[in-house]
Order: structure tokens, then sequence, then C-alpha cells
């Protein structure tokens, strides 16, 4: 640290001893002659203060005194100096020397300011001087300047030497706190990077933070920070500042610096020769720009490697050090902790702000309540389940009184829950605001912390009033379905019999004059056989199992042709109003089912009305959508041509609605009804593709409203009745039925009218006659139901065959192949039993030509 400072003469000593004593607070008692002139170079020399010489004993004693007090300032730890009134300095000790970087002779006769006082401290300076020379003793902390430029910390102690009463110099002791100060620099920034920890609102606004922090403990222009995430094995560096290169992109461990410091969880200081022997070894391959020193400190918590904190250098000017490498793992250890705790922050964060938007978007009812059932907290979704607009309106009701539509079930609920502690499916009823009563499904459990004062309720409320209406519906449906399968099925078989009952009477008729005594006998049944025939026709409708010719129909139309045939029916004491959509309503059903629909409807408004009354009959269009309810059921989104037929008579109660669509069910007195009107009505509407439901209350009328399908398009017209064919011919027809009665009957007729008929019981032996039949065959007549082969599937074998062949199928109902959604395929011909013999051979001779 250069040479070491020249030891003083006596003369010296005795100066140096009375200086000691001043500094000590006394002035030395000896005199002290003029200093002699300075050297001509402007300098003092170390022989410039002769000291007189006192009596021998006490020149030995202070001899002795200078000589030790010589050794003390020589080998003292601080650095001294002793300067003259105008700073110049007269002593250093070689602490001095060392402290500040000069040599002994580079000291002796400078002005301390020059020597030590950086440019920015002159002020403080002379303040000292100030100071010393009202005689004030001098200790503070401050920034001294190294020969080099650099600047050191250093406490400093210094005060006035008196001579003859007045000030004549001043002592200065350095010690060197460098090392306290950057401890206590560092113990600043571990706390500051805490505190950033908590105030900053994100790892970005934190990084930026810890860069700042980091910069004061040393140069770190060039700094970024890497994280490393080992379930994704991805590289990322979230916080990057460089003055050559911008941050790179997120990868895969790769060769790089960074790369090995995670991988080996070590402090690096890649200086140029330490880079150059890793690349050397294969250990690392630079990317970027290269800098001069590179050092990182790996990020660790539980001794898990997750990131680093890397500063690098591109100027000769600016080295990195071992203590710098310290200081730099010192910062990393506090920041790792807090990026831990950051990310753990944020990851919560995320978490509830995922939960918090799972239970506000909810579209069930979620609410906290206390044990008395108080509403404390809900999302939105329980707040328009009970009909509000904000939470304050909710958090205002008494459960009990304003919610709970019966409140037995509050206190059930409330008994459950202290039972168990928790809530499994517990239904109950509430009350919305406008008093509508919903039915909700509570499920929760008791939650207790610190923040409440007393257990609570956490509950998710789900709203099952549409469930519990299909729910109700689908067992009215799976009823009605199966009483419709039993009518269909009675119907069914009791058409074969009507069939043998008609056909037969008719044939006696036919025979017999009408004055003979059996004619009256034989019309009679033909009477009881078409009121059966009515009968079953109902049961079919009922059950959807009967032929629907659709066509596009125009429902206005249709009202106003019924207007004409109800008003003499209903009588004078009933006002009968029509309102009729502006616009059209088409709809695609069975024109002769829609009026059998609203005459059975009219019907039954007019019995309702003993003592006169109103019925309106009305058409509209309705858009229909996913929220829409009507009745118990619902109704699948879309367009709709909406009749209602309202009357207002006697009504019915809740027991009757929901049994009023049964087959032969009836509120009418014996005799005066089968019950298989409004079973009509619900069958038809159904097999339409509609719906029909009622409301009513008691003492307050009727309401019937029937959705069907609205159709774009223009009504089709009705058919012209084709011209009488009932003649007979000299063809050949296969007949296939399995009822031999009905296959007897439909023979013989056909046989009369000329006809040359091959016959079989079912499909297979259908087949068997027509192989064995050379001749032509113009026409097959199959029934469609029948055991073993259905006539479909004879029809269709024996047209590979005999292509060409005509096919007429007969069947009591219309659940086969051949009929799809209700009506016939186009082109296929198709008689309904029970038919009359007339009938029959009409169709016969339609077909065939």
């Amino acid at each position: 640290m250069g040479e070491r400072v020249a030891q003083p003469g006596g003369g010296e000593f005795a100066r140096a001893a009375r200086m000691k004593k001043a500094a000590e607070g006394g002035a030395p008692s000896i005199e002290v002659p003029p200093i002699a002139p300075q050297p001509s170079n402007g300098k003092r020399s170390v022989q410039s203060c002769p000291v007189s010489p006192p009596n021998q004993t006490q020149a030995k004693d202070s001899t002795v005194r200078l000589h030790f007090l010589e050794q003390m300032f020589l080998a003292y730890p601080d650095g001294l100096s002793i300067a003259d009134d105008e700073h110049r300095v007269l002593w250093a000790n070689e602490k001095f020397s060392r402290m500040f970087g000069y040599a002994a002779s580079e000291i002796v006769g400078e002005p301390l300011e020059n020597l030590v006082v950086p440019a920015e401290r002159l002020a403080e300076s002379q303040w000292v001087t100030e100071a010393l020379k009202k005689g004030e003793r001098i200790t503070l902390e401050t920034k001294r300047r190294k020969k080099n430029g650099s600047l050191v910390d250093v406490s400093i102690s210094c005060a006035p030497l008196i001579l003859d009463g007045k000030p004549s110099g001043f002592y200065a002791g350095y010690h060197d706190i460098s090392d306290r100060k950057r401890v206590e620099a560092l113990s600043s920034a571990l706390y500051r990077v805490a505190e950033k920890s908590s105030s900053a609102h994100d790892l970005q606004q934190f990084f930026a933070a810890v860069h700042g922090i980091v910069d004061e403990l040393m140069h770190a222009r060039n700094f970024y920070i890497a994280l490393y995430d080992s379930a994704t094995e991805i590289l990322s560096f979230p916080y990057f500042v460089d003055e050559q290169d911008s941050a790179p992109p997120s990868k895969k461990l790769g060769k790089g610096l960074t790369d090995y410091l995670i991988r080996t969880g070590e402090p690096l200081l890649a200086t140029p020769e330490v880079l150059q022997a890793m690349e050397d070894r294969g250990e690392v391959a630079r990317n970027g720009s290269r800098s001069l020193d590179w050092m990182g400190v790996p990020l660790k918590v539980n001794n898990h490697t997750f990131g680093a904190l890397v500063v690098q250098t591109y100027s000769q000017n600016i080295r990195y050090g071992e203590r710098d490498k310290e200081i730099l793992t010192f910062v990393a250890r506090q920041l790792a902790s807090a990026v831990e705790i950051k990310r753990n922050e944020q990851a919560l964060r995320r978490s509830e702000a995922r939960y918090r938007s799972l239970v506000q978007s909810s579209v069930y009812g979620i609410y906290r309540s206390s044990l008395e059932g108080r509403f404390l907290d809900m999302n939105p979704a329980l707040i328009a389940m009970l009909g509000y607009s904000s939470p304050e309106e909710v958090l205002l009701l008494d459960p009990e009184k304003d919610v709970f539509a019966q409140p037995a079930e509050h206190s059930l609920l409330i008994d459950e829950f202290r039972k168990t502690g928790r809530l499994d499916g517990f239904e109950v009823k509430w009350k919305r605001k406008d008093g509508r009563t919903i039915t909700v499904r509570i499920s929760g459990r008791a939650v207790s912390s610190a923040d409440e004062p007393a257990d609570v309720l956490e509950a998710i409320a789900e709203d099952v009033t549409d469930r519990r209406a299909l729910e109700d519906q689908f067992r009215q449906a799976q009823k009605m379905e199966a009483v419709g399968r039993l009518a269909g099925g009675v119907a069914h078989d009791f058409n074969n019999l009507l069939m043998v009952i008609s056909g037969y009477a008719e044939v006696i008729l036919a025979e017999i004059d009408e004055g003979h005594p059996l004619h009256e006998k034989g019309r009679a049944i033909q009477l009881a056989a078409d009121r059966a025939t009515t009968l079953t026709r109902q049961l079919l409708a009922f059950s959807r199992k009967q032929l629907l010719e659709l066509k596009v129909v125009d429902v206005n139309a249709i009202v106003q042709d019924m207007e004409r045939l109800v008003r003499p029916l209903i009588g004078e004491n009933v006002e009968l109003v029509t309102l009729l959509a502006t616009e059209a309503v088409h709809t695609r059903a069975d024109a002769g089912q829609l009026e059998q629909v609203l005459m059975n409807l009219v019907v039954n408004a007019k019995d309702a009305m003993p003592g006169g009354g109103k019925l309106t009959i009305q058409t509209q269009t309705v858009v229909v959508d996913e929220h829409h309810r009507g009745g118990p059921q619902f109704i699948r989104p879309g367009n709709y041509v909406l009749l209602s037929v309202t009357d207002t008579g006697m009504g019915m109660d809740r027991e009757t609605q929901s049994r009023i669509f049964e087959p032969f069910f009836t509120t009418k007195e014996k005799g005066k009804g089968t019950g298989l009107g409004l079973s009509t009505v619900y069958g038809i509407v159904k097999q339409t593709g509609g719906y029909v439901m009622v409301q009513s209350e008691m003492g307050r009328g009727s309401a019937f409203r029937i959705y069907l399908p609205l159709t774009e398009g223009k009504a089709e017209p009705n058919p012209v009745p084709s011209p009488d064919t009932a003649g007979g011919g000299h063809e050949t027809i296969l007949l296939v039925e399995d009822e031999e009665s009905v296959r007897q009957l439909v023979r013989d007729t056909l046989v009369a009218k000329g006809y040359n008929v091959i016959e079989g019981e079912n499909g297979e032996a259908g087949l068997a006659a027509a192989t064995q039949h050379t001749g032509k065959i113009d026409l097959v007549i199959t029934d469609v139901v029948m055991p073993g082969m259905g006539g479909r599937e004879m029809a269709k074998q024996l047209a590979t065959s005999r292509p060409g062949t005509k096919v007429l199928y007969l069947s009591g109902y219309t659940e086969d192949a051949i009929i799809s959604d209700g009506s016939i395929e186009s082109g296929t011909a198709f008689l309904q039993k029970p038919f009359t013999l007339q009938n029959l051979t009409r169709k016969v001779r339609e077909v065939l030509t």
C-alpha cells in the first residue's frame, strides 16, 4: 500500500508530546519555540518543528513517553493524522497510508482536503474546521476519498491541538467502517426486500423493487431473474433488464449459464477466465451478448432450486468479486423466500378468484346463514331464485316468515341441521318475492372459523320446481301411455270383431227386403256396430294409434267453419266469441281430427255452463323459449299456433284436472258421457306433435290451450271426392289375413264382385300361395300386423318375384312400419278397420285402376 511513514526526530517527539497533551485537554507547560521558516518548496520538513530541551530528568521521562507514543502512533489500528492550523499534514501513520492508498512522501505537507475529502464533502469539511476553531471535538461518520478516487466509509474523531492557549492544529483518527456499513446496507436491503414482498401487488412490481435494492449494493444495471418450473421443465425470464440483450423467450433447460446454475444449485462468478474454462469443458455454451463478468446465485427453497438471480457487467471499470457474490447470495436467500410466498399468494388469489367466479356464476343458489336460518351472504343465483334484485333485500328477510312457504319446514330443516351438522337433499317450499312457490333442494354443512362468532351453515339451494314438474309429467305420461297401450290393443282386437259384425250385417241387409221382419233387426245390429266403431276410433285417438292424414291447414278457417256448426249446439244462453289472429296460423294436422278436437272442447264447455255463460275461441301465434313452462309440462322451444277454448263455467279442482285426459273418466251424470271426449283431444293433439294443457279454478271457469307447431306455407285444399267406383272386376287378388272370420268376409265380398281370390292366413302362407299360383297377381290385400311374418315384410319379398304388384294394407291400428309420424307413406294404399264392404270394393277398384 505504499512506503512507510518516516519516524520523526527528537524535536518531533517533543512537539508530538505537547500536541498529545493538548489533545488530551491540557496545554503543555513547556515553551514551544517559533516554528522554523518553511523550505523553499513550500513543504514542511519532518525537522521543521524543533522543541527547546527541558532539564535532564524531564528530558529522560519525556523521551520514554515520546518513544511509547511514537510506537502507539505508528501501530495504531486506525488511520491517524496530525495537521497544522492550515490543515497541512504534519504526520500520518502507516494505517492512514494503507487506508487511502498514499505513500508517506505524498502525504506530509499536503492539505488534508486535497488528499481525502471528496468534492461533495467540502462543505462538511468546512463545518468541521469551524467547530475545531471553537475548540470543539468532532465525531462523525462520513465518506472519504482514496487516491484511486473510490470512496470509503469512515468514522472520524478529531480534536484541536492547543499551543500557548491557542489552537495550532488538530489530529484526526479514521476508523474504516466499510464492513459495518456494508452489513447495515445488506440488512436494510433484506428488510426492504421483505417489505416489498408484502407491499408489491404482483411479481413484476416486486422484481423491479428488488432490482433497485440490489443496485444500491453493487452495480446492477444488467439484472435479471429467471424462474424454473420443474413440472413443465420450462425456464422463463419474468424480469430482464440488460444494456445489450432483450429478454429471451421461455425455453427448456439448455447449456446456458443460467441453465448451468439451476442444475448445480451453486453460486457462480463467471469471469472471462472461468467462463472460457467452462466452455472448454463443454459445461456451458454462451448465448447472446458476451458480458465481462457474469454473476448468478440460485433461488432456493428447502434445497430446491427454482430460479436464479443474475447480474452482469460489460465494462472493464466495473468488476465483481467474491464479496459481491456473498452479498448477492444473501439477497437471493431473502428473495427466494419472498418469491415463494408471493407465488403462493398469487396462487391463492387465483384460486380464490376461480372459486369466487364459480360461486358468482353458478346457476345454483349458494348462501351462508346462521343456525337460526338468517341469511349472511349469498350469490346472484340465490337472489334471482327468490325474485329479488339485490343482496340487501335478501339480508333483511326473515326466512321463517318471508322465505319458507310452510314455516314448519323451516323448523324441520333447522332441527335436522342441529342433529347431523349437515343437510343432504332436504326439499322445502320457498316463496318468491312475486308470491310464486318454488321447490328447493338444500344441501350443506356447518363450518366454523375465527371470523365467525358462531357456527354457520354453508348451503347450496337448487330450484327443482321444473324437475319435479317434469317428473310429475313423466309419471302422468307413463300412466297415459300404459292406458293408451291397453286401449289401443283392445280397440285393435275389437275392430276385427266389429269388422265381422258390421260386414255380415251389411250382407244380410243387402239380401233381404226392407219389409222383411229381420231387416230392422239387421239394421239395429249395424247401428250398434257403428256406435262401437266410434268408440274404438276414440280409443285409438287417445292411444295415438289412429290414422291421420296430415297436411297444412289454416286453423282460422277451421274455427270459422266450426263456428257455424257449434252456434246452434251451445244454445242461446251461451255467448260465443271468436278472436282470430290477424296473421296466418297454419299448422300440419288432420283437418277432420282438428275439427273433432274443437267440437269435443266446445261440448265440454257447454256442459260446464248449464246456466249459461261465455265461450271464447281464440287463435294466435306464440314463440316459446327454453324458460317457458305451461301448466305441469314443458313445451319444446319454437313457434306455435295457440288455440284456446275458454269458458266461464263451474271450473275444476286439482284432482279433477290431474285425471281429465284419462279414458272413461268423466264428471258427468251416468249416461251423459263416455269419458272419451278429452282423452280423444289429448291423443289427437299429441299425435299431431302438439301440447294440450288446462287451467281451471272452482267457480271461475276453465281454459284449454292447445299448442300446435306453426308451419310455413299455404294451406292445402281439401281433396275432391272421387266418383263411386264400387263396381267389381276380374283381376286376381291375393288375400292375407290372420283373423279367419275377417278373411272369409273379405273373400266372399270380393268373389261376389267377380274377382279371383287366393288366400293365406299369414305372411309365410301368402308367399307360398303366390309361389304356387302360376298366373298374374294383380293386387295383394294384407293385414299389417300378423303372427310370424307381417304384411309389410311379405309385400317386400313378393315385390322381388312379382314386381309391379299393387298392395292394399288393412289394419285395426297404425302402429307399424308403413306409418311415419302417424301419416301414410306417399303412394301406399291403406284401409282402416272396421270398414264397410262398400268401402272395401270401392278402395280395391281405386287401387287397381
